[in-house]
């Protein structure tokens, strides 16, 4: 079995992995709910219904701007629990990556990985919404494939075979050098596998450990990871003794 310092490249999920996008998008949704007096719409079926929305929207609109597409996605939440929004809400909701937090442990934890590897971004969102972001994590990233250059959302295959791709031809990077490291099953994690990449698990959410999904969409079986991880403080530890 590979070793953790075996790799030459970390390629990282950024929503879920590195920010906190569950905190993110149940704080950009409170106006919707307050709004309309609906304190019975927990975060868990706030998510659930982000989930649902979103999974939809990245595959009918492929090519839809993150920005734009999360604005449709709040108008659908609204339209699930009979909500009442206006184009205010949906455009504030649309722009509210920039306000999603960054996990405690992501910006050491990349900065002690940058000593020693590429580190790639393979995000669903546009490349302004990840400006905002990578400011928080506060390292310089080797490379950035998001779904606005590629065309696409994960967990279509065209954006990890142009992650692939262009891993070989920029740095020479072979697929068996590279590491895949998130916590979508359902974005990540089973087509990442699918298409030949060794995959790190970031269980943030401890579904391997009957944890629930959040904002992410269920698949029908969890894929079994290379190495599997809660935290990326954990990732670093087993990299720095590997």
């Amino acid at each position: 079995m590979k070793k953790l310092s075996d790799y030459k490249a970390f390629t990282f999920d950024c929503y879920g992995t590195l920010i906190d996008w569950e905190t993110g998008i149940w704080n950009a949704g409170q106006p919707l709910i307050t709004g309309n007096n609906r304190s019975d719409i927990t975060r868990e079926k706030f998510l659930h219904a982000f989930a649902t929305a979103e999974t939809y929207q990245e595959a009918v609109t492929p090519k839809m701007i993150y920005t734009e597409l999360l604005t449709t996605v709040h108008q659908s939440i609204a339209n699930t629990f009979t909500l009442t929004t206006n184009d205010t809400l949906d455009g504030k909701f649309g722009r509210s990556v920039k306000h999603w937090p960054e996990f405690d442990d992501s910006k050491a934890s990349l900065n002690i990985l940058k000593q020693h590897l590429k580190l790639i971004i393979l995000s669903n969102v546009d490349r302004n919404s990840f400006s905002s972001s990578n400011k928080k994590l506060g390292v310089d990233f080797d490379a950035v494939y998001t779904a606005e250059d590629i065309g696409s959302y994960k967990p279509n295959p065209d954006n990890f075979n142009y992650m692939i791709n262009s891993l070989r031809q920029t740095f020479g990077i072979k697929i068996d050098d590279i590491l895949h490291v998130a916590q979508s099953m359902h974005h990540d994690l089973v087509e990442a596998k699918n298409q030949g990449l060794d995959i790190a698990w970031i269980d943030r959410q401890r579904l391997s450990e009957g944890g629930k999904w959040g904002a992410t969409a269920k698949v029908p079986h969890l894929v079994k990871p290379n190495f599997l991880f809660f935290s990326m403080s954990e990732i670093v530890e087993a990299f720095q003794h590997a």
